[in-house]
């Protein structure tokens, strides 16, 4: 287990008759982004609050940073850090204030605080507006402060819970760009998010959890090849040679086309991409289709969480 920071056996937690956690199992290898993700009520956020010792297991074990969380959760605090779903600032102080603060909260002497802050307002980007009071950041660089509050202490391990709700795109941009940078700093992270491109631009590991267990755990990329390879989308200008269209596609899909006629669209999976689009382009040609758009894809993980969290309901 030691190449891994977070390990997680059997975890079960119930709160009076729910049951949040469920047999809950995960290992995320250390210097890596691993992404849960799983509907509303999943389980998810449990999850984080048991690994980060908020909340007591019922019953299974987890270790974080090689310590086990119930038995010896000091030694896990020392070694994590947790930026939860709101950013955790306050809006009087600068953003150097705060960070000296959060370094006095974790016994830091004044000039180590204050040296520590300098350090993480550089690393984070926010060094020209350090001497700002936070109420004038935006939301991209107010998340980046409660990132940098989180690695007061270098830990080796970051939690993140949903890190980017409600940020607009160019926030959001920055969050990212931040988190790559910590893993290829060789911190650990798990986040959690409702994004699932977030997860896919992100994470090397992710793991789907329903009803409080991880039902799908891999790289999103073997997780997309679950539901087939790639996907040959296209549009018809007509709406009525929609079947037409569909009959052509049939031909070099592995599958029954997928029509949606309100956007006259098909979708359908195919194993040989470019013979698949060659074939398809020249018949709807010779059979006079004409098409607005015509390309191929591989499955999103929108596809494989819906695909997923189905058979999981089922």
């Amino acid at each position: 287990m030691n190449s891994y920071s977070i390990v997680a056996e059997g975890l079960g937690k119930r709160f009076g008759d729910t049951t949040a956690l469920d047999g809950f199992d995960l290992r995320v290898a250390g210097g890596s982004v691993c992404a849960l993700l799983g509907p509303n009520g999943a389980g998810k956020t449990t999850a984080v609050r048991v690994l980060t010792t908020l909340a007591r297991p019922h019953s299974g074990r987890a270790l974080v940073a090689g310590f086990d969380v119930a038995r010896r959760p000091a030694e896990v605090r020392r070694r994590i850090g947790l930026a939860g779903q709101e950013a955790a600032v306050d809006e009087i102080l600068t953003g150097r204030e705060n960070l000296e603060m959060w370094g006095r909260l974790h016994h830091l002497g004044a000039a180590a605080a204050r040296r520590r802050a300098g350090e993480l307002l550089e690393r984070f980007g926010l060094a020209e507006a350090a001497d700002r009071r936070v109420r004038h950041y935006s939301g991209g660089m107010r998340r980046r402060l409660d990132l940098a509050a989180a690695f007061i202490q270098a830990p080796r391990v970051l939690f993140l819970d949903e890190p980017t709700t409600g940020l607009d795109p160019r926030s959001r941009t920055e969050v990212w760009r931040t988190v790559r940078a910590l893993a290829d700093a060789g911190s650990t992270v798990l986040m959690t998010t409702q994004y699932l491109f977030e997860a896919d631009q992100l994470a090397r590991q992710i793991a789907v959890i329903d009803g409080g267990r991880v039902i799908a755990d891999d790289t999103p990329e073997r997780l997309k090849s679950l539901i087939g390879g790639d996907h040959l989308d296209l549009v018809v200008r007509d709406p009525a040679r929609l079947g037409d269209a569909a009959a052509v596609l049939a031909g070099v899909a592995q599958a029954e086309p997928v029509a949606d006629a309100d956007a006259r669209r098909l979708t359908a999976p195919v194993r040989d991409r470019v013979a698949a689009l060659t074939t398809v382009v020249r018949e709807l040609e010779r059979r006079g289709i004409e098409v607005e758009d015509v390309s191929l894809r591989r499955p999103t993980l929108d596809e494989v969480f819906l695909s997923l969290t189905a058979e999981a309901a089922a």
